[in-house]
């Protein structure tokens, strides 16, 4: 995918909803590229440190530069602002292409060095994708479906993991080669994803805002503009609210299965089948409540009760010996509350909360603020977990706390309104994508 095709479709123009859900199907595979990366790092994870040799330090700095962290928050921030200033369709017409160069040497990586830069590349090209993702269906999404339109992103985050897992379970016996399979899977998905992206043209919301901001577009004015005022208030209450949760889903996503078959007494049959039991629950619960619910009713109320169902499930392994029906409370707990929090309403209101012009760039600073503080905190999850199991799940616990206040407290309520609404309510100019004097925000 080299440019613009001349019959390709304008995603933001009127169009029945079978194919709005196609345009959302296209976009939201990358949820299920991003999922499955980081679960098919986690999986391969054992293999590496087997084969490799590798130290409780390296595993650290895997985990930092991994598509669960640093390395995706880079491509976001990158391609943020790439999505904003040539367009939507540059990053899909690229993006893929370095993930798939990325799969490719991890399949037949020789050396350590071959997997590490080979998952730094697939965190970068997923990184990328997310912003260029996020903002098409925000822009293309009618007023009452964009959240419904949106959670199918979320459901393929979910699905994209289970398959990974039941993958690796199933080639478990081959060793490296099973490792190595595993991510020519995730090759094949991104070389399909990335044909199908073809028949999807330029966001026209984003073309009309690029002609009449022709000439005035600066990365620094960009800055600006999100670092100060209205832009400000909104990047610090999304970034506090999902960067905090995503210290303990990150934890989860990434550690798990090795904290699982390290602490636990969970055979690895039992333990793939506990994450793949989380995942269709947030699958589940995402088609089921948020999707019909998420753009009628009161979405502080939503994130408030999912951030206490995730609560109940990390205070049973702060408090409760570490079994098979401790840890399936926990996963059916934290997947329950994950069909309908702040992941999903991170993806809603960062695409909901900012003008065309300055969308993706939002999108992308927030998304490498959180994954690469994810990163960093990484460095130092293996440490914590040595004093004890218990006082990992406390530390989680009170990030779910914290983001949990912040959400409920401060999330913007948006259900139901058209992005233009949502501009002039918080303060912005459609036309200049400048902060301007506005009432009080909800």
């Amino acid at each position: 995918m080299t440019g613009s095709s001349d019959n390709a479709v304008h995603p933001d123009q009127t169009a029945p909803p079978a194919q709005q859900w196609r345009w959302s199907f296209v976009a939201a595979m990358a949820g299920y590229i991003d999922a499955g990366s980081i679960v098919a790092g986690s999986v391969a994870l054992g293999s590496w440190v087997s084969h490799y040799g590798l130290s409780d330090s390296t595993i650290g700095l895997l985990g930092a530069l991994s598509p669960n962290a640093i390395s995706a928050g880079v491509g976001a921030l990158v391609g943020g602002y790439i999505c904003d200033r040539y367009g939507r369709k540059k990053i899909y017409a690229y993006d893929l292409l370095l993930y798939m160069f990325g799969t490719l040497l991890i399949v037949f990586a020789a050396d350590v060095w071959m997997v590490f830069t080979g998952y730094v590349l697939v965190g970068l090209a997923v990184g990328a994708d997310i912003p260029a993702s996020w903002s098409l269906i925000t822009e293309f999404s009618p007023a009452r479906r964009r959240g419904r339109l949106g959670g199918l992103a979320q459901v393929l985050w979910s699905l994209g993991p289970v398959v990974t897992l039941l993958l690796g379970l199933l080639l478990q016996p081959l060793g490296m080669l099973g490792v190595r399979l595993l991510f020519a899977h995730l090759f094949l998905v991104a070389l399909v994803t990335w044909w199908m992206r073809h028949g999807v043209g330029e966001s026209a919301r984003w073309e009309r805002e690029s002609r009449a901001t022709a000439g005035t577009s600066h990365p620094l004015r960009a800055l600006r503009l999100l670092l100060s005022g209205r832009g400000l208030t909104a990047v610090l209450v999304l970034t506090g609210m999902y960067g905090i949760w995503n210290l303990f889903a990150g934890t989860n996503g990434f550690y798990t299965p090795y904290l699982l078959a390290a602490i636990g007494d969970q055979s690895e049959a039992a333990s793939v089948g506990l994450q793949c039991l989380y995942f269709l629950l947030v699958a589940a619960f995402t088609a089921l409540v948020f999707m019909p619910l998420n753009d009628r009713v009161n979405r502080r109320v939503m994130f408030a009760v999912s951030s206490l169902v995730q609560l109940a499930g990390v205070l049973l392994l702060a408090f409760l010996p570490l079994s098979s029906s401790v840890a399936l409370g926990y996963m059916v707990a934290i997947g329950v509350g994950g069909g309908f929090g702040a992941q999903h309403f991170f993806q809603l209101w960062s695409g909901e909360l900012f003008p065309t012009r300055l969308r993706s760039t939002a999108q992308g600073l927030m998304f490498a603020v959180v994954r690469i503080g994810l990163g960093f905190w990484s460095l130092f999850v293996p440490a914590v977990s040595a004093t004890g199991f218990h006082n990992l799940a406390l530390i989680l616990a009170g990030f779910l706390v914290v983001s949990g206040l912040i959400g409920t407290l401060f999330g913007p309520r948006t259900e139901g309104l058209s992005l233009e609404e949502i501009e002039a309510r918080h303060g912005w100019s459609a036309d200049t994508a400048s902060p301007r004097a506005a009432p009080a925000a909800d």
